[in-house]
């Protein structure tokens, strides 16, 4: 309503403008010919007075020739003298006349200008005024434009702020051509009873990777405990040592080189299983080396990755909207300049970049896919949660007398003071905020509908898990006889799904 009254204003401006221009040029129009009609009058009034004095001047000029010519007739003898001194002061009468008219010709044609000058004084001023209006008129107009402009720019940023991702959660469903998927949840959860009771089904004849995701080189202790958990049963487990604050391209040309050398060295193929953005980066490597990776991956496991995009990238890294650039800049400062990345890494995950990416560099369809995601739970219980990140290790104490060096292990144990994070708290609360602005389901991060795969195998387990539960266990582990699940199991049971899918195919 405001920018229609507003356009309704700035129209009624152009038409006033055109209205008064038009006036302006008419009046000068009218008062030039004014002054010319005036200047054509007074002009031939004073060509008639010139006529008029030259006649005078002339007649009196043959009187006093009559007259001498009579005198000569009657005294010829003794006006001889007297005619020709006559005849010089008529002459030297006649150019005196003659010069005064000059003179009175043209202080008159002086006198008149300046009359007229003294006349269209006033018409100056009003012409000098009325630009002046015009002038403050056009300035008003423009002013009230740009007042519009900046309106209208700021309403469209708003709008944009407000809208968000709405439109872009959950794109690869309503995508043509996309493969659908199928839910695998059931399988899921007996193979993870059955390694509860004891029962390990991985097979020793594939190289386990997990790939870690964003800002995992801040915690130490990511995905630490899967791999001694997959250690512990013999099996060759690595951990892919990427930069993982990097775009999404450069690593998946590191994993196609770690995959290479793994495959090269142990003779093995490999099983991955990425969290968050290294499942996207794991896909990527699949996606744009898939002749290379054909024979040497023999499968891929993606836990709660932002395959279809994030909002919370999206919603960080958007442009036009409400404080966009003052956003960026914060951002590139925090990921480039304190932890020495790329801000790729994050705008990478947006659903711009990552509804290009998918469009040009498709998945082979010969390799199995797994998509695991999960809802991050938001009862007032989370908050309070806290999670291992890392240890720290204090200095070495000296040993007192009489202390028993064999429980040296156990003293540098004692020593270790782990670091610890509310993770959850911040899973949930970002969580809650995806459910009240978007009415969508996350683990803090993700939410459920883009993390599915097009064409995987889709796990969704019941219990709610937050984005950070799979890589860091809680503060307060749970004993041996728990019967809760822990993140080391849910891997193992993705892992022995992922190995189970690709016999299938392979038969």
């Amino acid at each position: 309503m405001a920018n229609n009254n507003v356009s309704a204003i700035c129209s009624c401006c152009s038409e006033m403008d055109g209205i008064f221009s038009r006036l302006l040029s008419l009046t000068s129009s009218i008062t030039r010919r004014l002054i010319e009609f005036f200047e054509d009058i007074v002009l031939r009034d004073v060509n008639r007075l010139l006529r008029d004095s030259e006649i005078n001047s002339y007649g009196q000029s043959q009187t006093s020739a009559t007259y001498a010519s009579s005198s000569r007739d009657c005294n010829s003898d003794t006006s001889i003298a007297f005619l020709d001194r006559n005849a010089s002061d008529l002459e030297d009468h006649h150019s005196l006349t003659n010069s005064g008219l000059e003179i009175v010709n043209r202080n008159y044609h002086r006198g008149v200008r300046f009359i007229f000058k003294g006349l269209m004084l006033p018409i100056y001023c009003f012409e000098f005024a009325w630009g002046s209006v015009i002038a403050s008129w056009r300035y008003s107009c423009y002013h009230m434009r740009c007042m519009q402009a900046h309106m209208q720019s700021f309403v469209s940023r708003v709008v944009k702020t407000l809208h968000g991702s709405s439109d872009d959660i959950g794109w690869l469903q309503s995508a043509p051509g996309m493969a659908p998927v199928e839910d695998g949840s059931a399988r899921f959860v007996e193979l993870l009873q059955g390694i509860r009771n004891g029962l390990h089904k991985l097979p020793d004849s594939f190289v386990y990777l997990l790939i870690p995701g964003l800002f995992s080189n801040l915690g130490p202790l990511y995905f630490v405990s899967t791999k001694r958990f997959f250690s512990k049963m013999g099996l060759a487990c690595h951990i892919a040592k990427i930069h993982s604050e990097a775009s999404v391209e450069q690593n998946a040309w590191e994993l196609k080189q770690y995959i290479e050398e793994l495959y090269w060295g142990s003779g093995k193929r490999v099983m991955l299983l990425g969290h968050s953005k290294g499942g996207v980066d794991a896909a990527a490597a699949l996606s744009i080396y898939s002749e290379e990776l054909r024979d040497k991956v023999a499968g891929l496991a993606l836990v709660q990755s932002p395959y279809g995009g994030t909002p919370i990238a999206s919603d960080i890294l958007r442009e036009g909207q409400v404080a966009d650039k003052e956003t960026r800049r914060i951002m590139e400062f925090l990921i480039c300049k304190l932890i020495k990345g790329d801000i790729r890494a994050l705008e990478d995950l947006t659903y711009e970049k990552r509804k290009e990416f998918i469009g040009a560099h498709k998945l082979p369809e010969n390799i199995p896919l797994i998509s695991f995601h999960s809802e991050a739970s938001v009862a007032p219980g989370v908050v309070a949660t806290l999670s291992h990140i890392a240890h720290a290790e204090l200095p070495w104490l000296p040993q007192f007398p009489g202390e028993d060096r064999e429980n040296d292990d156990f003293a540098l144990a004692a020593r270790k003071v782990p670091v610890v994070f509310p993770v959850s708290a911040a899973m949930a609360l970002s969580a809650l905020h995806l459910q009240l602005r978007y009415g969508e389901k996350s683990d803090g991060l993700v939410t459920c509908r883009d993390a599915e795969v097009p064409g995987s195998i889709v796990v969704k387990p019941e219990r709610k898990l937050d984005h950070s539960w799979m890589v860091y266990s809680s503060w307060k582990k749970d004993s041996e006889n728990s019967s809760e699940v822990d993140a080391c199991e849910m891997c193992e049971a993705l892992l022995t799904m992922l190995v189970e899918l690709g016999v299938e195919r392979s038969n």
